[in-house]
């Protein structure tokens, strides 16, 4: 008898968004027409893997395709489901060698990982839960209402040493004993919080999380509901995950059904409800202050501690905030024991951490890897290195809060520990990779510029601080800066750091003090020598069109957005022997065929806007130093 064959198909938001639904219902069209009652297809979360998506998986064969088309399920029917002859050009290609990888346990990207709050992520589907029942899923919450007390909850969570994956690292444990400890453990009114509002720049592991497994959030905030004696919860979304959201309601709705949530839990005195909050996109709201404010329909905006959350919270009740990770860890740990997790990790950082892996990287996509791995072993094996032979200059780790590591930290411990006192944080799980095209000025300039239009404002240093900073590095970029702006950088990076009332505000200059520290020869450039050794700020540089390689295609030309480029007659150059020869025919010794006419820009009129470089197909646009203080250069030559 042949086995029962299940596919697997991503529809996490990036595959939905290049597709999935549409191969999803192909897959299910052809099964049907070749009657192939040993096939099913199954909506899934997120592969992780979203740079290869759309994706699907044929199970339990292990076979991954990658970057699928409507048009491509018919071939993987008839010749991998019909005639057992998997599709060898729609499998995952080694970036190295060119060689197909079929099974996806073989691919650096998935084995080097570590899973467990992601381990059912593009396995089981999302909006049933009886597929999260079916792998263990409530038993936790189950065990942990009818046969252990909140004090033996919260002792195991103590044990395991788990820390907040939310940015700030507290440990978990000792957050739910002062929230039940609160008013001296008197029988009042507690609730949790599920902070779900996620705003880092290329952040997405709380949505795949809250897309793929919906009940293991739930699951976890029941249990640290009991534990601090809590009868409310609320999940704070951003409003720009409606699929997320969607899978949310849907999840809450069948934990209903099944008695999970509302009165008398799993038969016993313990009454609690779920209900979610959508946040209006603010970045600030992430602040558990301005989260809670913004639950009581009141501005997002955050309030000094103490008095801190778990004695005044919502309504001025004791509240447990706990990002969306956190919880999802509470249900394994809960099942396996303490331990378990407490032996993962390196020192007091324990158990895994999942990242969102972007930027100028091969692998981009979903990993969850143990606390203390190399930096580099993410970087480079997981994520595949650096594409198109560039050099890796620098790994920003922590969102728009965290800082810029160079070269030398590849080797280094990714912990908590680790990375603060590199600079930076290991923030909600952000890291964007950075290569030698990379302005590490500009990008300084783009985080604070990030941070100073999100800042709520309530505050001086944060407020007028991240303005100033803002000011000085767009001076710099501007070929403006002086030697002094160094030195005032750090002088108030380190006020705002040490003066804002949030988290927002002393993290913010984490972007503009490491790459003072680690990158300082940039910023020398920038100022002492008025240039871009990356060739990104456009007051630095200009572009100029190489005759040699120039085919006259007239794509730049047509792309232009102010005219700059106009088509002229080639000019010719003579041979040592005095013969006019046309110049691309000289460099290609007479093999290629000539082409009368080049392009070349007006540097008086153009703009430096790239879209010309971007759009040259040969590669015959090209960057230099601008000199400032010179007279322009001539059109189209190489004075």
């Amino acid at each position: 008898m042949t086995a029962k064959r299940t596919i697997l198909v991503c529809q996490g938001t990036g595959c939905v968004s290049a597709g999935a639904p549409q191969i999803h219902r192909e897959f299910e069209r052809e099964i049907i027409e070749h009657k192939l009652t040993d096939v099913e297809v199954k909506l899934t979360g997120c592969h992780g893997f979203c740079q290869i998506g759309p994706t699907a998986i044929v199970e339990p064969d292990d076979i991954l395709y990658c970057r699928l088309k409507p048009d491509d399920v018919k071939d993987i029917v008839n010749s991998h489901l019909i005639n057992g002859i998997p599709v060898s050009k729609l499998h995952y290609h080694d970036p190295t060698t060119g060689n197909p990888i079929p099974k996806w346990t073989d691919i650096p990207f998935y084995n080097r990982q570590k899973k467990m709050i992601t381990s059912h992520c593009g396995y089981i589907n999302p909006e049933e839960i009886e597929e999260y029942i079916s792998i263990g899923g409530y038993r936790a919450a189950r065990q942990a209402i009818l046969a252990m007390t909140a004090e033996e909850i919260i002792e195991e969570v103590k044990s395991s040493q788990l820390r907040g994956r939310g940015g700030a690292g507290f440990l978990t444990g000792v957050k739910w004993d002062f929230a039940r400890r609160s008013n001296g453990g008197a029988p009042i009114q507690r609730y949790v919080i599920c902070n779900a509002d996620e705003g880092d720049p290329g952040a997405f592991m709380d949505r795949v999380i809250l897309e793929s497994t919906p009940h293991s959030i739930i699951e976890g905030m029941i249990i640290g509901a009991f534990a601090i004696g809590a009868s409310k919860g609320f999940i704070y979304v951003r409003a720009e995950y409606p699929l997320a959201i969607h899978r949310l309601e849907v999840a809450i709705s069948q934990a209903r059904t099944k008695g999970f949530l509302g009165s008398k839990i799993f038969g016993s005195d313990f009454d609690f409800d779920l209900q979610i909050n959508q946040g209006a996109g603010a970045f600030v709201s992430g602040e558990e202050t301005a989260l809670m404010a913004s639950i009581m329909g009141e501005r997002a905006s955050p309030r000094p501690r103490p008095p801190y959350p778990a004695s005044e919270g919502l309504w001025g009740k004791p509240t447990n905030i706990n990002n969306v990770k956190t919880y999802s860890f509470i249900p394994l740990i809960i099942k396996n024991g303490a331990k378990w997790f407490a032996d993962m990790g390196s020192g007091p950082s324990k158990g895994t951490v999942v990242f969102s892996l972007t930027g100028k990287i091969n692998n981009s996509g979903l990993v969850e890897v143990p606390m203390g791995i190399k930096l580099g072993e993410i970087i480079n094996d997981i994520g595949g290195g650096i594409p198109h032979g560039k050099r890796f200059k620098a790994v920003q780790t922590g969102g728009p809060s965290g800082g810029c590591l160079p070269e030398s930290y590849l080797d280094k411990e990714v912990t908590y520990e680790s990375l603060e006192a590199a600079g930076s944080i290991l923030g909600s799980g952000g890291m964007i990779v950075l290569d030698e095209d990379v302005c590490m000025v500009d990008i300084a300039k783009y985080f604070i510029n990030f941070t100073q239009e999100e800042s709520c404002g309530k505050c001086s240093p944060c407020r007028i601080g991240t303005e100033k900073l803002l000011n000085i590095l767009e001076k710099i970029v501007n070929g403006q800066g002086e030697e002094e702006d160094l030195g005032l950088l750090e002088e108030l990076g380190e006020l705002v750091k040490n003066g804002s009332l949030c988290g927002l505000g002393q993290t913010a200059p984490n972007p503009v003090l490491t790459t003072l520290r680690y990158f300082k020869d940039e910023y020398i450039a920038h100022i002492v020598e008025k240039r871009c050794p990356a060739k990104v700020c456009k007051a630095l540089i200009e572009y100029y069109i190489d005759e040699d390689t120039c085919t006259g295609c007239l794509l730049c030309l047509r792309s232009c957005p102010t005219n700059a480029i106009t088509e002229h007659k080639r000019e010719t150059k003579k041979d040592i022997k005095g013969k006019k020869l046309d110049s691309a025919a000289s460099k290609g010794k007479g093999k290629k065929k000539k082409v009368d006419t080049i392009c070349v820009i007006n540097l008086d009129t153009c703009v430096r806007c790239g879209i010309c470089f971007a759009n040259c197909p040969t590669g015959a646009i090209l960057k230099r130093d601008r000199p400032l203080h010179s007279k322009q250069y001539a059109v189209g030559s190489m004075q």
